[in-house]
C-alpha cells in the first residue's frame, strides 16, 4: 500500500528536539532546566477552527455536541497568534474544526499570513465551497487539502452528509477544477478525499475510489470511525471492522505512481484491539499539538473540547505563545501525567500513533535499544 505522506503512521521522528524535551521532562531525574524547556515547548502542529457553523450535518460528526454555532474566529487576532506561533516554533496548522473552515470570509488572507509566519497550512473540508478563486489567492501557500467525501453514490452521500444530492456533484466538479488549477499552476498542493468506512457506504467504497482516481486526486483515505467521548451520536460505536479488512487488498489494485488508496489498516486494527496493549499515558499532550476553537479558546486536545480541564486560555485575551508557554500548561501537564485515565480517551485519537512511538522511547520498551 502506497502511503507517500505517512497518513496511516506518524512523522514525530522528524522532530528530534521535541522528542528529547518530552523524554527529559518525563524522566525521574528531570532538572529545572528540563521543566523550563518543556514549559516553553510549542506544539509542532495546531488544529484551528475558523468557523463554528457547518453547511452539512454528517451522521458521524464527532463534534455535534458543540452545536454548529455561527461564530467565526477574529481574523486580526488569529493573524497575531499565527505570528507568535511561528516565532515560537509551530510548524503546521490544519484548518478544520467544529464547522466548515471555508465558510470564513477571510480564509485566504489567514492562509497567506500563516505562510509569512513560517507555518505550513492544510485543510479538511467538505469541499462544497472550494473554488479556483480561493486557490488562485492562496493555493500556493497550502500543503494539502483533504475533502471529507463519504460515499461513491449520490443517495448514500446525501444520507451520510445529511445534505442535498447536488452537493455530491458540486464537490466532484470543484475537485476537477482544483486538479486542473494544480496542473496549470504547477503547484505541489496535494488533493485527496477522505472517507469514513461505515456500514452504509462500504458497498460503494470502490466507486468512490474510482471517482477519486478519475478526477486526478493524489489519494483517497479510507479510515474507521472512532466514537467521541461527548458525541450525541452513537450510531457507529459498535461497528465490527474485522468484516471490512478485506477491502484494503481489494482497493489496492487502483494504486499506481500517481494515485494511492490509503486504507488505514493500522488504525482499523487499533480499533479492533481497542485498549489492548495500549500506552498508559498521553505523552503528546500538551506538547506535540494544540487546538483553537472558533470562539478563540485554546485546548490541548481536540477530543476534550468544552472540557475545562483541557482549556488553557483564549486568543481573545492573550497570544497563543503566552497561553501555551505558561505555568497553567505545566499544571495541565501534571494532570495529564498523574491523573488522566487514558481509558477516558477515544480509541484512535489524533495522536494515537505518536503516543505509541513516544511510549517506546520514554519507557524504553524497545529491546537492545543501543544497537542502532
Amino acid at each position: 500500500m502506497i502511503d507517500k505522506f505517512a497518513i496511516d503512521s506518524h512523522k514525530a521522528s522528524y522532530h528530534p528536539y521535541h522528542i528529547s524535551v518530552i523524554e527529559k521532562y518525563n524522566s525521574n531525574s528531570k532538572s529545572e532546566k528540563d521543566i523550563e524547556n518543556f514549559k516553553n515547548l510549542m506544539p509542532i502542529y495546531v488544529e484551528i477552527s475558523p468557523f463554528g457553523a457547518c453547511n452539512h450535518r454528517c451522521s458521524f460528526c464527532a463534534v455535534d455536541y458543540i452545536g454548529y454555532k455561527t461564530v467565526k474566529i477574529n481574523t486580526d487576532l488569529l493573524k497575531q497568534s499565527l505570528t507568535s506561533m511561528g516565532e515560537g516554533g509551530v510548524k503546521s496548522v490544519m484548518f478544520a474544526g467544529e464547522g466548515e473552515p471555508l465558510l470564513h470570509p477571510d480564509m485566504a488572507k489567514i492562509v497567506n499570513h500563516a505562510k509569512l509566519s513560517g507555518i505550513d497550512s492544510s485543510f479538511t473540508t467538505n469541499g462544497v465551497r472550494l473554488t479556483t478563486d480561493f486557490l488562485e489567492e492562496c493555493g500556493h501557500n497550502i500543503s494539502w487539502i483533504k475533502v471529507s467525501f463519504n460515499a461513491g453514490a449520490r443517495d448514500v452521500y446525501a444520507s451520510v452528509h445529511n445534505t442535498k444530492e447536488r452537493d455530491f456533484d458540486t464537490v466532484i466538479e470543484n475537485m476537477r477544477r482544483a486538479v486542473e488549477w494544480k496542473k496549470q499552476s504547477r503547484s505541489n498542493l496535494a488533493f485527496g478525499f477522505q472517507a469514513l468506512l461505515l456500514p452504509e457506504n462500504a458497498s460503494c467504497m470502490e466507486d468512490l475510489i474510482k471517482i477519486g482516481k478519475q478526477i486526478g486526486l493524489d489519494y483517497v483515505v479510507v479510515k474507521p470511525y472512532s466514537q467521541h467521548k461527548f458525541s450525541e451520536t452513537h450510531k457507529y460505536e459498535n461497528i465490527n471492522y474485522g468484516e471490512y479488512l478485506h477491502l484494503g487488498e481489494e482497493l489496492s489494485k487502483y494504486n499506481d505512481e500517481n494515485f494511492s488508496v490509503i486504507f488505514r489498516a493500522n488504525t482499523i486494527n487499533s480499533w479492533i484491539e481497542q485498549n489492548n496493549n495500549r500506552y498508559c499515558k498521553c505523552l503528546s499532550t500538551p506538547s506535540m499539538w494544540g487546538y483553537i476553537m472558533a470562539d478563540g479558546s485554546v485546548y490541548s486536545c481536540s477530543a476534550y473540547l468544552l472540557d475545562e480541564r483541557f482549556k488553557l486560555g483564549n486568543i481573545n485575551q492573550d497570544t497563543f505563545k503566552n497561553i501555551w508557554c505558561s505555568n497553567k500548561k505545566l499544571e495541565h501537564a501534571s494532570f495529564i501525567k498523574n491523573e488522566l485515565d487514558i481509558n477516558e480517551c477515544r480509541v484512535n485519537c489524533r495522536m494515537n500513533q505518536v503516543n505509541t512511538y513516544l511510549d517506546k522511547i520514554v519507557n524504553k520498551k524497545q529491546d537492545h535499544i543501543n544497537f542502532i
